[in-house]
């Protein structure tokens, strides 16, 4: 639901983009009684495999209502169909539909006091006073598409506004320099007879060339519906063509279409994210999606609530170089993760003979273990040396091509 926003008055926060990371930055913002503009388009749907792991569950306080499947183990699948089942220990990965969970975040918002308008971002300016001024065309619930031109005023704006962030290219040196991965999925529908192999709690994960030259294809259930895509930085590749390889790989290309969505995901951490005057980004804007998995959603909150943080910082006390709080903290929390990622999806997803390595070397226990519980936790796991030791040792006899494939 909209509401029209008070241009008389100066909000303390305008946050552009309702998707997780601003949804969740305007509700911390609400929550600790500042005045919120939350400004979103309304009707899109973001192509993802809607994975949300405990630590985002825990943190972000998300109701089991939401998990539309739960996750138990995971399968990856090699060039050769060399299928490698990994169980999830003593937990499981929520499935949502982002449909509706980002609905639900930007009703939560709501209730925390922040005030819904629906609209297009245009641009931001500045008035004689240092308020930022942004432009949009606004859009009642029942108003026409076009909708009219309209401004509000505030005295921060969080930019969370996803890939190719408008928000970001206005305002922020260097975000054109953004790498990205264009993701294609297919939301199709789960038989009532469901065929051989079939399991809705497990992810299965393909690497295979002829499905992403440089990433993976996936299928994810998602309760009565199942996410169906594969994502590729190749602007050559055809992602629905792969899209519909990988649907008769797995025995679901006769299963209802219900939507098909594609958008690029960025694969790197922006330089910057705020401009050193009013302005910070959060989510896909600052590009924070995690190479090799794709994954998206925890990173995008955990943003939002640091760009919120910074926010809250930068109007207690003036200073413009508190929004670079925002990313410090960030990268001092994940960056080693993003760079090990992006390391390993240049070398691992380069071609079909490295993808089989990858593959076996998923098969030990050790790598399994330590996998998963980084991946659940959002922790490097430091302890258990002798296990690092021993995955080192594996992972240098498959780049030296002395381990058996």
């Amino acid at each position: 639901m909209s509401t029209t926003p008070d241009t008389a008055k100066a909000y303390d926060v305008v946050v552009i983009g309702g998707g997780p990371a601003g949804a969740t930055a305007a509700h911390d913002l609400a929550s600790q009684g500042r005045s919120v503009l939350l400004l979103d388009r309304a009707g899109r749907i973001k192509p993802c495999g809607g994975a949300i792991p405990p630590r985002a569950i825990k943190d972000f306080q998300i109701p089991d209502h939401l998990l539309v499947a739960k996750a138990r183990s995971a399968r990856m699948i090699s060039p050769a169909d060399r299928k490698v089942d990994i169980p999830i220990e003593n937990g499981y990965v929520g499935m949502v539909d982002r449909e509706h969970f980002d609905e639900w975040l930007r009703q939560r918002a709501a209730s925390s006091g922040a005030v819904r308008a629906t609209g297009t971002f245009e641009k931001i300016e500045h008035s004689d006073d240092g308020l930022a001024v942004v432009h949009f065309r606004a859009r009642n619930d029942d108003g026409p598409a076009s909708g009219h031109a309209a401004t509000v005023r505030a005295r921060c704006v969080i930019g969370a506004d996803g890939a190719r962030s408008a928000v970001a290219q206005q305002c922020v040196p260097g975000s054109h320099d953004t790498e990205y991965v264009f993701a294609y999925h297919e939301i199709v529908r789960a038989p009532a007879e469901k065929p051989a192999g079939y399991d809705d709690t497990r992810c299965d994960v393909y690497y295979r060339g002829e499905l992403s030259p440089d990433f993976y294809g996936w299928v994810f259930p998602h309760g009565e519906t199942l996410s169906i895509g594969t994502g590729s930085a190749d602007k050559g590749f055809s992602l629905r063509t792969a899209t519909a390889t990988l649907r008769q790989a797995a025995g679901m290309a006769h299963f209802e279409t219900v939507r098909r969505e594609g958008a690029p995901l960025p694969m790197k951490p922006l330089k910057r994210w705020d401009d050193g005057r009013n302005v910070v980004l959060a989510g896909d804007a600052a590009g924070v999606v995690a190479p090799s998995s794709g994954e998206g959603i925890y990173y995008a909150m955990y943003g939002g609530r640091l760009a919120a943080d910074a926010a809250q910082e930068f109007l207690r006390t003036g200073q413009a170089a508190a929004l670079a709080g925002a990313r410090k903290r960030f990268m001092k929390a994940h960056g080693r993760v993003f760079w090990v990622l992006g390391i390993m999806q240049r070398f691992w997803y380069r071609n079909d003979k490295r993808r089989e390595s990858f593959v076996k070397i998923c098969m030990d226990k050790d790598v399994q273990q330590l996998t998963f519980e980084s991946y659940m936790n959002k922790e490097l796991v430091r302890k258990k040396p002798m296990a690092h030791v021993r995955i080192f040792f594996k992972d240098m006899a498959h780049l030296l091509g002395l381990a058996r494939v």
